[in-house]
């Protein structure tokens, strides 16, 4: 069953700053992270796979060939995507990473 895909305004911030501080270096780098993360987010719609989460009731998915973190929950029919981060983020158990 594949699930439907919904982002939080927190997620969708953290990926245009994610993807604009790259391409102030290679705009070819930000199109391969990005391409990256959203091959992860489809592959979560048809297998949420992931470790239990730092913050309560989600779940963390490693984005292949990045530093990055995909940070979501799962219901019956979407999964819906927290947060993403980078992996060197001050990432503090039950809470998001400080700003």
């Amino acid at each position: 069953m594949t699930r439907r895909v919904e982002w939080s305004n927190d997620a969708a911030d953290d990926f245009d700053q994610a993807i604009e501080y790259i391409a102030r270096d290679s705009e070819r780098n930000a199109l391969l992270v990005s391409s990256r993360i959203f091959e992860a987010i489809d592959l979560l719609a048809e297998t949420p796979t992931g470790r239990h989460g730092r913050v309560a009731g989600t779940y963390e998915k490693f984005v292949r060939h990045t530093p990055y973190i995909v940070s979501y929950r799962v219901t019956d029919r979407a999964i819906l995507i927290a947060r993403i981060i980078h992996g060197s983020r001050d990432w503090p158990e039950g809470e998001w990473p400080a700003e």
